[in-house]
């Protein structure tokens, strides 16, 4: 029987030391891959017609009054909000550049491969494994440690910056960004509810089996203890 590791969490590291860090063989394709699954998935929960996450029924909102396709917009307001990084004083990594591009083109695969399933079990099928899918593919490329994507790196600069927590500055953005996309079209429903409630337990069930265990950092246990990495 496949024994789960310990929950721990990663340590933050600076876009220099996650080069250091080594292991980059197995980390940068393990970055790709996830990033590849997470756009995929983001593409079947839009076929599922069930509701999407807070930042792609925004992403689906603007993509009704633009020029460009789902995966375009996703990959231009990635590159806002890393503009936004700026005044906070965040630095992108090696992952957190390929986020920006590398998602929105596996969404656009995606939607190009993918047909809408017609019977509702089906759409809920589809749904459901859209949203294990994106935990995975989440827990990849976060255990890539080779930075975070540019939305998770805005919520983390803010919350520095204001001392408010980060699962308050999380709540306050994702409301307002799902918000203004239901305003603009974009879809929500029952997918949207169970992306909320399933995708944090979903990462950090997933996390222990990708997470890399580099030879210079190791990772933390919860218990505030290092392991060694030898």
């Amino acid at each position: 029987m496949l024994r789960r590791p310990p929950a721990y969490e990663l340590p933050r590291l600076d876009p220099l030391a996650q080069l250091r860090a080594g292991r980059l063989g197995r980390r940068i394709p393990q970055l790709l891959v996830g990033l590849v699954l997470y756009g995929w998935s983001m593409a079947m929960m839009i076929r599922s017609g069930m509701g999407l996450d807070p930042w792609d029924v925004f992403h689906q909102g603007l993509a009704r009054y633009l020029p460009l396709s789902f995966g375009q917009v996703v990959m231009v307001v990635g590159a806002l909000v890393l503009l936004a990084w700026i005044p906070l004083r965040q630095w992108p990594g090696v992952g957190t550049v390929a986020n920006v591009v590398v998602i929105g083109l596996a969404a656009d695969a995606g939607l190009a491969l993918l047909s809408s399933p017609e019977a509702w079990w089906a759409r809920i099928t589809t749904m459901i494994a859209a949203v294990v899918l994106n935990g995975l593919a989440g827990a990849a490329y976060i255990g890539a440690q080779l930075g975070p994507g540019p939305r998770d790196g805005l919520m983390t600069g803010l919350a520095a910056r204001t001392g408010r927590s980060l699962r308050t500055v999380r709540i306050c953005l994702e409301l307002s960004v799902l918000a203004v996309g239901f305003v603009l079209g974009g879809v929500v429903g029952v997918g949207t509810v169970v992306y909320a409630l399933a995708i944090g337990p979903l990462v950090q069930f997933f996390l222990p089996y990708v997470a890399v265990r580099t030879a210079s950092t190791g990772y933390e246990l919860h218990d505030g203890q290092r392991e060694d990495p030898g």
